[in-house]
């Protein structure tokens, strides 16, 4: 990029989102004009039309359509992942619902799961944002607790033992829907991951604690968790999903239904093409917009930061986000409101279900750090737009406000004497990828 076309990209394409859900509200950071900025925005591809992904359902990967599928069955179940995660569940589930009354399933009959895992319930208001009004209103809505008595399913081959919400067993036809998204644990979620939305308290545990991460937009597809979830899928009864992308916008982009073991390694492979950006390098300020999953903090925090932690040192570091939710909740690794003694409940977990080998090769890395942990600049987090009023002003992990002259004021306090500095913006960082760092 040349030098005037990075100060006109300083001056056009500052404008990004906020409050995903919660209005999709366009705002502009104002930077000063000393400032030389590179914004990293994903090259992605027309959006779809309505008649385009009605026309991808006619086309589904190893499948015949789900009309054909369906037939004869009398209780489906459509898996849907939640808010927290930005899938316009609500584009393509009037086209499902056709099917399933092409098959003689009237849409009374259909029942709509909540894919919670985890997270905390999902409100009345933000159920009918996910999945439409008519769907809403005229299926059978479910929200899943993973604390909640699950039905036992049986073992995979791994050992993870398998307890899913009753809706399930209870269905005879069960499809998911789901986004296709970097993921710090699966390399990518969507697919198979969509059964782990619906597994008990006990699963999701066992998931997370016996198999390693394979580190954020990984494609992995052959990693042993991998293995385990499509193992789950396939005994719990998900033998189809429809996996979407999305845009900056949150617009849909790309469809593809049918089986997950033939399509996901290609839909893998089109989310770390499609959104692959340059690592933040030497800039001296880098600004990660959270949207589109900067529904809480808890989100944030665990989608919104990866920028942030690959800057430089003395960096000046903002995550944009809203926060409509608030703090949010995560009952397998909570942010905030832990319950007491967590942190020997964390350990006694690991113990349970780790891996003998693996956990003496942590506790030797541990013993014997390669290097010296790296001293940051705080993290400011930004909340333009709507924001809720029960978010604590300072945190252990971020600094808030809703100031943006405030953030200004702390990033000259941690750049004395340096006017011109070069900024760096990702607009939608829980959906970007980024590049090994050359360095």
């Amino acid at each position: 990029m040349s030098f005037l076309e990075t100060v006109l990209s300083s001056i056009t394409c500052t404008e990004i989102r906020t409050g995903a859900w919660y209005g999709d509200e366009l705002f502009t950071l104002d930077l000063p004009d000393n400032w030389t900025l590179k914004v990293h925005s994903p090259q992605t591809p027309p959006p779809l039309t309505d008649d385009q992904i009605a026309e991808s359902f006619e086309r589904p990967t190893g499948e015949a359509p789900i009309r054909e599928l369906c037939r004869g069955k009398s209780r489906p179940l459509v898996i849907v992942d939640d808010l927290n995660r930005p899938t316009p569940a609500c584009r393509v589930i009037p086209i499902l619902l056709r099917h399933f009354e092409d098959a003689g399933i009237p849409t009374r009959a259909v029942r709509i799961i909540i894919a919670t895992g985890t997270h905390g319930a999902s409100t009345e208001a933000s159920i009918k944002r996910k999945v439409g009004s008519t769907a809403a209103s005229e299926c059978e809505i479910i929200i899943h607790n993973s604390e909640d008595e699950p039905a036992r399913v049986g073992k995979t081959s791994f050992g993870t033992p398998i307890y899913v919400d009753k809706a399930v067993t209870s269905s005879d036809f069960v499809i998911g829907i789901g986004g296709v998204y970097p993921n710090e644990t699966a390399g990518f979620g969507g697919g198979s991951k969509l059964a782990l939305g619906v597994l008990g308290f006990r699963s999701i545990r066992h998931l997370h604690y016996r198999h390693s991460g394979m580190g954020w937009g990984q494609p992995n597809t052959s990693h042993t968790l991998r293995h385990d979830l499509d193992e789950i899928a396939r005994m719990i009864g998900m033998r189809t999903v429809v996996a979407m992308h999305i845009d900056a916008r949150r617009d849909v982009i790309r469809l593809t239904s049918g089986d997950p073991s033939i399509f996901y390694s290609a839909e893998v492979e089109f989310a770390r093409k499609t959104y692959s950006v340059p690592p933040p390098g030497d800039a001296d300020v880098v600004i990660s917009n959270a949207y589109p999953n900067d529904i809480s903090v808890t989100s944030v925090h665990m989608k919104g930061l990866i920028p942030l932690v690959r800057c430089a040192p003395k960096a000046s570091r903002i995550v944009v986000a809203s926060c409509p939710e608030g703090l949010g909740h995560h009952g397998l690794f909570p942010l905030f409101n832990r319950p007491k003694h967590s942190r020997l409940l964390y350990i006694a977990r690991r113990l349970a279900t780790a891996n003998p080998r693996d956990m003496v090769r942590k506790i030797v890395a541990r013993a014997h750090p390669s290097k010296q942990p790296v001293k940051r600049n705080p993290i400011w987090l930004y909340r333009p737009g709507r924001h809720s009023s029960d978010l604590p002003f300072r945190s252990a992990e971020f600094q808030v406000t809703n100031s943006w002259s405030e953030i200004l004021a702390a990033i000259r306090e941690e750049h004395p004497g340096k006017r011109d500095l070069r900024a760096v913006l990702y607009p939608c960082a829980p959906l970007q990828v980024l590049e090994p760092d050359p360095t």
